[in-house]
């Protein structure tokens, strides 16, 4: 018979008997993450000759090319546009666009609409640079029109467009002029129609209040992390819809006018591809019609997934429900009447 005492008030209770062999202070959950790690070795040695034939193979191959070639070529737009981006948000003060556009809206929106070529950046950039617009006064029918032309018409996705399409001259002049006349069509849609219910007052910019070095390298990190993510998830859809999707599937659907339309009007939507980038996606799909790719690049820095989150975000959802469908049927057809002119 063991007689035990109570330990005295205060006392730490006694450790537990460790089993034999066990370190001091571990327990069985430690040695998991080297066994983890040891068996997924194991299993890379064995596999590597499967994976090796793989990605050997013909249809991985032609992913790889593809998937590398949309990255590489658009990288250095996406890095440029990024850091022009950042620049203009320290060094342009918003108050200055109140102070440059016509006191008429009417006449505010084309102004504001041509103003967007001079803003290098991505869609990602556009929505809280309206939103300082109208922050600072200037009518939402202009902040919207330059929202909308700004991604589309600026000079870093225009030089990209014309880099990705070098044969095609006139798909850049087809990619401006269907986007700026997009853009003062849905400003003067707004300005008759709109109602100041449906658009909340955006919030106080998330830059706003930080130093200038500040600024610049939250605005870097931000769009670079958005417009980078984006990018490679265009390349790796084009690149599998390259190389996986059966060649009947792409000749029927680029065959049909109206079908291939519509269906990359909603691939732009869908993938959510950063502007100074898609140009590059678009020309890799080589077996649909000019005007089908114009849609595709007037469509995508308009109305995307991202963009519908980053604009009820910051002018709340009532505005969105009903801009984005007006955006995406406006943009459907304007790039289809300028491609019957132009292409």
């Amino acid at each position: 018979m063991v007689i035990t005492e109570d330990a005295p008030p205060g006392a730490e209770a006694p450790a537990p008997a460790r089993s034999r062999g066990e370190r001091p202070g571990t327990d069985g959950r430690r040695f998991s993450s080297p066994l983890v790690l040891t068996l997924a070795l194991v299993l890379a040695v064995l596999a590597q000759s499967p994976i090796r034939g793989a990605l050997g193979s013909p249809p991985m191959q032609s992913w790889m090319t593809v998937f590398v070639a949309v990255t590489v070529q658009a990288l250095p737009f996406l890095v440029l546009g990024v850091l022009l981006s950042a620049a203009i948000a320290v060094f342009v003060p918003a108050s200055f666009f109140a102070r440059a556009l016509p006191r008429r809206p009417a006449l505010a929106v084309p102004v504001a609409s041509v103003a967007g070529a001079v803003l290098p950046g991505c869609e990602c950039a556009s929505v809280p640079v309206a939103g300082a617009l109208v922050r600072r006064g200037v009518t939402p029918a202009a902040a919207l029109a330059f929202l909308l032309s700004a991604p589309a018409i600026n000079p870093i996705v225009l030089t990209a467009t014309a880099v990705a399409f070098p044969r095609d001259p006139e798909m850049v002049l087809a990619r401006f002029l269907a986007s700026l006349l997009v853009a003062c069509a849905m400003g003067w849609l707004w300005q008759r129609l709109g109602r100041t219910d449906w658009l909340r007052p955006p919030a106080h910019g998330a830059h706003e209040g930080a130093t200038r070095g500040e600024t610049f390298w939250n605005s870097v990190r931000h769009d670079t992390l958005h417009a980078g993510g984006f990018l490679v998830l265009g390349a790796t859809a084009a690149a599998t819809l390259k190389a996986a999707a059966p060649a009947t599937w792409l000749r029927t659907a680029a065959d049909s006018p109206l079908f291939s339309i519509l269906a990359l009007a909603v691939l732009a939507v869908v993938l959510s591809i950063c502007s100074e980038a898609d140009a590059f996606v678009a020309a890799s799909l080589t077996q649909f019609s000019p005007t089908a790719k114009l849609v595709f690049l007037v469509v995508g820095p308009m109305i995307d997934l991202k963009l519908f989150a980053m604009q009820a975000g910051t002018f709340g959802r009532a505005f969105a429900l009903r801009f984005a469908p007006a955006t995406f049927a406006l943009a459907v057809v304007g790039a289809v009447l300028t491609g019957a002119v132009l292409l």
